[in-house]
C-alpha cells in the first residue's frame, strides 16, 4: 500500500434502483471520487464470492482503483441496497444485512504512514467490521467520520464512540438535528456544531445542507457557502462526492472556505447524474 494513501474503510455494494443496479456504498463512492481527483486511495472492503462481487471488482479495476485490499467472502453475499426513488431529492434506503462488508478482516499488510482514514457508522453495525475499524483507527493520522446514519443500523452508544474517535466529522442537517435531540441542544445548526466540537473534542466539522450549501466549524471559526443551483437527477452519492472534494482540498492545505467551495461544487455536479459513481469532467470544478 502506498504511503500517504487515503484509506477508505467500509461498505461497497449495489444500489438497486427501479430498472437498474448501480455501484455504490458511501466509502466506495468517496474512494472513487478521491481517485478521480488524483489522490492515492486504498479501499478496504469485502464482497461475496458471487457475480455481483466480481462485477464490482472489475468495475473498480476499470476505474483504475487498486483492488488488492478487497476481500472475498465465501459465506456472505455482496452488499445490496434497495433505493426508494419516489423523491429523487430525498432517496430512502433499505440496506440488506448481513452481507460481506459486515465481515471485513484486518488487512495482513498495512503501511503505518497513512494520513487519512475515511469510515462511517454502517461499518459498526456488525462486530467483525467494528473490531477491524477499531484496530485501524490506531494506525492512521487523520480520522474522517462520514456519519451516514441509516436507521436501524446504528445505536447511540456506537455513534458516541465514533464521535470520540474522529478528527474530521461530516454530517447533514437531518443527522445533526437527530444528534442534537439526544442531548437537548437547541435546534440551531451553529449551536449544534459548537456543541459537538466541544463535547467530543472534534477539531473540524462539516455540515452539508443540500440546496442551502454547507457550513464548516474549525478552530471555533464558522465558514459558510451557499448552495449551487443544479437540475437534480438524484442525490445518491452527492454527499460522498462532497466529502471527497473536501478531503482533496484539505490534503492540498487549501483555505477552509476553498475546501468548502470545491466540496460543494463536486457534490452538486454529482447530483446532476444518476448513481454515486458517475463519469464527469473534473475540469469544470474550481480546483
Amino acid at each position: 500500500m502506498i504511503k500517504n494513501t487515503v484509506i477508505c474503510f467500509g461498505e461497497m455494494l449495489w444500489d438497486i434502483l427501479p430498472g437498474k443496479a448501480l455501484p455504490g456504498g458511501a466509502v466506495m463512492n468517496v474512494a472513487y471520487h478521491l481517485h478521480k481527483l488524483g489522490n492515492p486511495v486504498a479501499l478496504i472492503s469485502r464482497v461475496g464470492n458471487d457475480e455481483r462481487g466480481r462485477q464490482l471488482i472489475n468495475l473498480l479495476s476499470g476505474y483504475g482503483l487498486p483492488v488488492d485490499q478487497i476481500q472475498i467472502d465465501n459465506e456472505h453475499q455482496t452488499g445490496i441496497v434497495y433505493a426508494d426513488m419516489s423523491d429523487p431529492h430525498a432517496v430512502k434506503y433499505d440496506i440488506v444485512h448481513p452481507v460481506a462488508w459486515d465481515f471485513i478482516e484486518y488487512p495482513s499488510s498495512l503501511e503505518t504512514d497513512n494520513k487519512y482514514l475515511v469510515f462511517g457508522s454502517l461499518s459498526t453495525r456488525d462486530q467483525v467490521s467494528r473490531t477491524t475499524l477499531k484496530r485501524l483507527l490506531a494506525h492512521v493520522g487523520t480520522r474522517v467520520l462520514d456519519i451516514n446514519l441509516r436507521a436501524p443500523h446504528y445505536t447511540q452508544e456506537y455513534i458516541e464512540w465514533l464521535l470520540q474517535h474522529c478528527d474530521i466529522l461530516k454530517l447533514n442537517d437531518d443527522e445533526l438535528s437527530l444528534i442534537q435531540s439526544w442531548y437537548g441542544v437547541a435546534d440551531s445548526a451553529e449551536e449544534g456544531l459548537k456543541y459537538l466540537a466541544n463535547r467530543f473534542s472534534i477539531p473540524l466539522i462539516v455540515l452539508t445542507r443540500g440546496a442551502d450549501g454547507a457550513m464548516l466549524l474549525q478552530e471555533k471559526q464558522l465558514y459558510k457557502v451557499d448552495g449551487v443551483s443544479v437540475k437534480v437527477a438524484d442525490t445518491i452519492g452527492s454527499g460522498d462526492a462532497f466529502l471527497a472534494g473536501f478531503l482533496h482540498a484539505h490534503r492540498l492545505k487549501k483555505a477552509p472556505i476553498e475546501c468548502l467551495q470545491i466540496a460543494n461544487s463536486l457534490g452538486a455536479l454529482v447530483a446532476t447524474y444518476s448513481g454515486g459513481c458517475p463519469d464527469y469532467d473534473i475540469s469544470v470544478l474550481p480546483l
